[in-house]
């Protein structure tokens, strides 16, 4: 390896390690947590599919699949699906790591616009039945919700946000905005698990509500951020802030 080479793996920012990995094909996805996998070795498993969301454009049978495996005497299945192989990127397909890997890209301080904050909390209450998956406080700079969403849906190099009606997204808009005040930010988080992304715009021709309020929202001072991510069979890590088409 060349001293060039050296110098620009270590900057490479901080990412998170997948686990160990076990390839496959994907047969189908139903039931919103059930995908069943042929394996390799000729086998077939169902897997949990950790995606409440529709999963347009990254459920197609027949693409490569890669899942972790977990021994837990406890889960009623050993698999989980974590990655779907599409043809211009992988993608990430569990909910749970957008706001694991955000979280760690803050306190690693490679979000800019959240940087410069003493304290930050997961899972906080927000609203009257809500909890913001970020709260930032510090006595000098105030306070700063953020709301982070997994984003999966990519056409014509657009990200696009939600890929089904979203009452519950439309929610957290108000709520973000309600939060807006001297010394209170409110920023909503576009997280897009993968790689083939140019921009982001809000998916109007299948949620016109969500894509009139997120516009509204930003009008009265919500605070709009999309970052893609770098994605290997390796590690997951932040990669570049996209524009937002609004």
């Amino acid at each position: 390896m060349t001293d060039a080479q050296q110098k620009s793996e270590a900057a490479e920012p901080p990412g998170l390690a997948w686990p160990p990995l076990v390839r496959g094909t994907l047969l189908k996805r139903y039931k919103r947590f059930l995908a069943d996998v042929a394996l390799e070795d000729g086998t077939t498993v169902t897997a949990h599919c950790p995606n409440t969301g529709s999963m347009k454009d990254c459920c197609e049978p027949g693409q490569p699949v890669f899942l972790s495996v977990h021994d837990n005497p406890k889960r009623k299945l050993k698999y989980t699906w974590e990655l779907i192989q599409m043809p211009d990127s992988l993608v990430g397909v569990n909910t749970l790591m957008p706001n694991r890997l955000v979280k760690h890209a803050v306190q690693t301080g490679q979000v800019a616009d959240l940087s410069g904050y003493a304290q930050m909390k997961p899972e906080v209450r927000m609203g009257n039945n809500s909890r913001v998956d970020l709260l930032l406080k510090d006595e000098k700079r105030g306070t700063c919700h953020v709301e982070i969403k997994n984003c999966t849906m990519v056409r014509d190099g657009l990200a696009r946000f939600p890929d089904a009606v979203t009452s519950r997204g439309l929610k957290h808009i108000h709520e973000l905005t309600d939060q807006l005040g001297p010394g209170r930010r409110s920023v909503m988080f576009y997280f897009i698990q993968r790689m083939d992304a140019h921009a982001f715009q809000p998916a109007d021709d299948i949620d016109p509500a969500y894509g009139r309020a997120l516009r509204e929202a930003v009008a009265r001072g919500l605070e709009v951020l999309a970052y893609d991510v770098h994605i290997d069979l390796k590690e997951i890590r932040l990669n570049r802030r996209l524009p937002c088409r609004l």
